[in-house]
């Protein structure tokens, strides 16, 4: 586990390289936010969350238990979606529009539809308080 990185994964560098080439200016990983996003664009009070479907419970087929030490792996899963929806809440309390990639969604086939659609979003006015889940 030693190995798994939590920044600068290859999903996120292939968001942060997207937004640069539409001119969006961000910062990585602001630790004063609420549950640490991966990109925060603080013109459109925007907070990015690039998640990994295993280790953040998502409903796809890489989400999947290891058969050795299985009641380790679900408890630490559910405490990491409960984390997320905690952070999730507290940036909306503060009026951040919220949006959640997954790692599934940044393969070749959805790449093209998950950033232009990734932009939209941003681009929409954050007073709508918006959850955005791509």
């Amino acid at each position: 586990m030693r190995t798994v990185k939590s920044a600068n994964t290859k999903p996120e560098i292939i968001v942060r390289k997207f937004l640069f080439l539409k001119g969006l200016r961000y910062r990585l990983h602001d630790k004063k936010l609420p549950g640490t996003p991966d990109i925060k664009l603080s013109k459109y009070k925007c907070a990015i969350f690039i998640n990994g479907c295993f280790w953040h419970g998502h409903e796809c087929r890489k989400q999947l238990i290891p058969k050795s030490n299985v009641d380790f792996w679900e408890a630490k899963i559910a405490k990491n979606i409960s984390r997320d929806e905690n952070a999730l809440k507290d940036l909306q309390k503060l009026g951040w529009k919220v949006i959640t990639i997954w790692e599934c969604e940044l393969k070749k086939k959805e790449l093209p539809e998950t950033l232009e659609k990734l932009y939209r979003e941003i681009l929409q006015p954050t007073n709508q308080n918006l959850i955005g889940r791509l």
